[in-house]
């Protein structure tokens, strides 16, 4: 089912991710399970490799998560995604932080129509869950950043293409995760990844320029948080796909397939040691390259260059049509739904703040990166089609999505930014604060997730919505990350958050308090990973006053020019427990009945972890 891209329309030809024969395979495959030709679990490890996996829900409801190749999504994916959240789901989607999309509450049978839509334009589900070769990330600014030294997405793309249905990629120990980065700031966050890409550069000053990656390997978050080690500190960017390989060798063939909760390659490398895991590799990389290697797709030191759009563009509907047309989509199922307020009286002021924070300049002079908020990373099949427009309108006919579940449209001509911010306020998709504290991260939570304690995302929406309406915090924390996971294996990433929430329970004579773990201090920047340090539990309902007191003892306590994360980088944990610690202590005698229903929620609170199929 290839994906044909006009150029002149959507702005970049790309081929197809997508084959005929995974839809083939799913529905013969289910058809030979209903008939008991396979176990539960024969069926599980093979729908989880075709993106689908069961919820924590009873009955017949299934997740899909949608691969979307360094976060790359063109204007018929677009509608495509459009489509499935109407046709099968609950009328929306959610963007993850790597880059997926995924939908919830979907019909096994269901799922086929769904892949033969997303095929159409060009999308797959293959490898997006399971023991297999994660979606491949990459930095959304790549290609138009300053301070690059090349654009890194060609590379990610040609490792994709050789990884995806490679016949090691769905049969490792566990899952296996990859980032490109050229950014000095790692904004795709490659020292968490098995292996992470960093673009360098050799022999500028000789005038023989040779392109390559600093490369590590080993990250992760979860249990035992690991920073990637350094593997090569410049490797030739046409060797990648042959370290790639080698690297899966070892995995596949020392890796531990027994043991869920210890079997990422982080784990492998610990038992073996850095040394020894290193000479394995070695050894796989020599029987590689004898093997005569792997032919890069393109000359590896003279990438393609990503050219302004030069082709007519189209012109934006009005916007009182943009708000008609946002609030259009029929949302429904349980859960957390995205609220649409479109906004047509758009003030000068509004502009300026709002650019402030979600607009950057392009390396290339005259162009802008416009950074669009998505909160919870939710869209409706509405707000989608909307994006297609005002995509092909201001952009370049695709937008890119980000580690923060936001997107981007680039290629904005700097003097069409304002007209692009009133179409997007009028979509309901106007809130600014891009990249602070109000931008909240969270996974989906115990809304869909078996592996989940608590609603991470009724906390995701209250701590955002609060923030949004306390500018004056907004401005104390300076660019403070916030992070939440409903468990600890850290879909939402709350190990590498400046401020990260961990959700867990406890119990309070025979009732349950939804609580979450207080993590301060994490981050990723060019030393690497570090994680954040536990400073309280505090019931669910408190994390608002939690946060409240963090900014304010940052305000207070921070050493002149001293950035907010480098506060809670060096500061004593000692101290923060101290800060919180009244706020720890719930006594039966002193709770009230919200305290025992989670937040999002309207019921009592009740702990259903069930067994996981998908973390991460």
């Amino acid at each position: 089912m290839p994906a044909v891209d006009d150029p002149k329309l959507l702005g970049r030809t790309r081929l197809s991710f997508a084959d005929g024969k995974d839809v083939e395979d799913f529905v013969a495959t289910l058809e030979s399970y209903e008939r008991g030709e396979l176990t539960p679990d024969q069926w599980r490890g093979f729908r989880l490799v075709r993106g689908t996996y069961g919820q924590r829900q009873t009955g017949d409801v299934q997740m899909i998560r949608v691969k979307a190749p360094q976060g790359i999504l063109d204007g018929p994916q677009l509608h495509a995604l459009a489509d499935v959240a109407d046709a099968y789901s609950r009328g929306f989607g959610h963007i993850t932080t790597r880059q997926n999309v995924q939908f919830h509450f979907l019909k096994l049978h269901d799922v086929e129509k769904a892949m033969v839509r997303l095929g159409e334009a060009g999308l797959t589900t293959r490898e997006a869950c399971g023991s297999a070769v994660r979606n491949i990330t990459g930095c959304p600014y790549a290609g138009v950043a300053a301070d690059e030294p090349f654009d890194v997405t060609p590379y990610g793309e040609a490792l994709t293409r050789y990884l995806l249905r490679h016949p090691l990629s769905s049969r490792l120990p566990r899952k296996f995760k990859i980032a490109f980065e050229g950014c000095a700031e790692d904004h795709i966050f490659t020292a968490i990844n098995d292996l992470g890409f960093k673009a360098r550069v050799q022999g500028a000053d000789r005038g023989s320029v040779r392109l390559g990656f600093r490369v590590t390997a080993g990250g992760g978050t979860s249990i035992l948080p690991t920073s990637g080690g350094l593997l090569f500190e410049f490797l030739p960017a046409g060797e990648i796909l042959d370290v790639a390989e080698a690297v899966l060798r070892v995995f596949a063939r020392l890796g531990d397939y027994k043991h869920k909760q210890r079997n990422r390659m982080k784990f492998l490398i610990r038992e073996l040691g850095w040394d020894a895991w290193r000479a394995e590799f070695d050894r796989a990389l020599a029987e590689v390259r004898a093997e005569g290697g792997t032919a890069f797709p393109f000359d590896p030191d003279r990438p393609p260059v990503e050219a302004p759009p030069d082709w007519e563009r189209a012109t934006p509907p009005p916007t009182i049509e943009t708000a008609a047309r946002a609030t259009a989509a029929v949302l429904r199922g349980p859960g957390i739904r995205p609220d649409v307020r479109p906004e047509l009286t758009v003030l000068n002021d509004a502009i300026v703040s709002w650019a402030r924070t979600n607009v950057r300049p392009q390396k290339q002079d005259g162009w802008s990166v416009v950074t669009v908020t998505v909160p919870l990373g939710d869209l409706t099949s509405a707000q989608l089609r909307v994006l297609v427009e005002l995509a092909g309108a201001y952009g370049d006919g695709a937008v890119r999505m980000t580690a923060d579940q936001n997107l981007v449209f680039r290629w904005v001509r700097t003097g069409f930014v304002p007209a692009l911010y009133r179409q997007l306020a009028a979509a309901g998709l106007g809130r600014g604060g891009a990249g602070t504290i109000a931008d909240v991260t969270s996974c989906p939570g115990a809304e869909a997730c078996k592996l989940a304690v608590t609603q991470s995302r009724g906390l995701g929406r209250a701590l955002s919505d609060h923030l949004h309406e306390r500018p004056d915090l907004v401005e104390a924390a300076g660019a403070l990350s916030i992070k939440i996971s409903g468990c600890p294996n850290g879909c939402g990433q709350h190990h590498i958050a400046g401020i990260g929430f961990q959700g867990s329970v406890r119990k309070l004579g025979d009732r349950a308090v939804p609580q979450y773990f207080v993590m301060v201090g994490g981050g990723v920047d060019a030393s690497g990973a570090r994680f954040g340090r536990i400073a309280a539990k505090i019931p669910a309902r408190r994390v608002t006053e939690a946060l409240e007191r963090l900014i304010a003892f940052y305000a207070a306590e921070r050493k002149p020019d001293e950035s907010s994360a480098a506060f809670f980088g060096r500061v004593e944990v000692e101290r923060v427990k101290a800060l919180l610690l009244d706020l720890e202590t719930l006594r039966p005698e002193d709770a009230v009945d919200a305290d025992f229903v989670d937040l999002g929620e309207e019921s009592a609170f009740k702990v259903e972890t069930m067994a996981g199929e998908c973390s991460g």
